[in-house]
């Protein structure tokens, strides 16, 4: 699909994009340009996010919407599941039920990296596994051991950083996520590493 995004604009970050379209994208640029692109594994979403800090967040210890693009309204609940708008005695904030464009809150972390907290969960190259028992120590793509989480033919995927849609809590820097490699929703989209 050559416009997947439901809040398109040039500057808004790409949505509505599966696993397979990220990494044929990256596929495509890397025969372009003859680059090594490709989604950047977990191990290195997460060392690219934290940015040398041990904080939930790049920026601290609180997430507040002046930082970044995610759900602040109080007592949200999706099914029997409810949801706090705020993370760690941050303040309550608005809730904009869309993409932001990129680098709009203006706060990169010390690696120049923009909207690593919120925005659009982002694909990994691995494969899903509920914790890091038996993960590669070099920073590689966990891709093989993965046969309980399956749905048919696909396997989960790694997903980090929280959205739009979500409350602060899943935007923390060590948040993991997963889904099938064939969801296509408004707020999973993907950044790229070269390499």
């Amino acid at each position: 699909v050559p416009d997947p995004s439901r809040f398109s604009d040039d500057n808004h970050p790409v949505e509505r994009v599966n696993w397979h379209a990220a990494t044929e994208f990256c596929a495509r640029l890397r025969q372009h340009t003859g680059r090594p692109y490709r989604l950047p594994t977990e191990a290195e979403w997460e060392y690219a996010c934290r940015a040398n800090t041990t904080t939930p967040f790049h920026f601290g210890p609180i997430l507040t919407t002046d930082l970044a693009n995610y759900r602040s309204t109080t007592d949200w609940s999706t099914g029997d599941n409810h949801y706090s708008g705020t993370y760690n005695g941050g303040p309550q904030g608005i809730f904009r039920e869309q993409t932001t464009p990129v680098g709009s809150f203006d706060v990169a972390n010390a690696f120049g990296l923009y909207d690593m907290h919120g925005n659009v969960w982002e694909w990994c190259q691995d494969l899903w596994h509920p914790n890091y028992k038996g993960a590669p120590t070099d920073g590689s793509a966990w891709t093989t051991g993965n046969s309980v989480w399956t749905d048919g033919d696909n396997i989960y995927r790694v997903l980090r950083g929280g959205s739009w849609i979500n409350g602060p809590a899943d935007c923390r820097s060590a948040r993991r996520m997963n889904s099938t490699p064939d969801t296509r929703v408004n707020y999973y989209g993907f950044r790229i590493a070269c390499g």
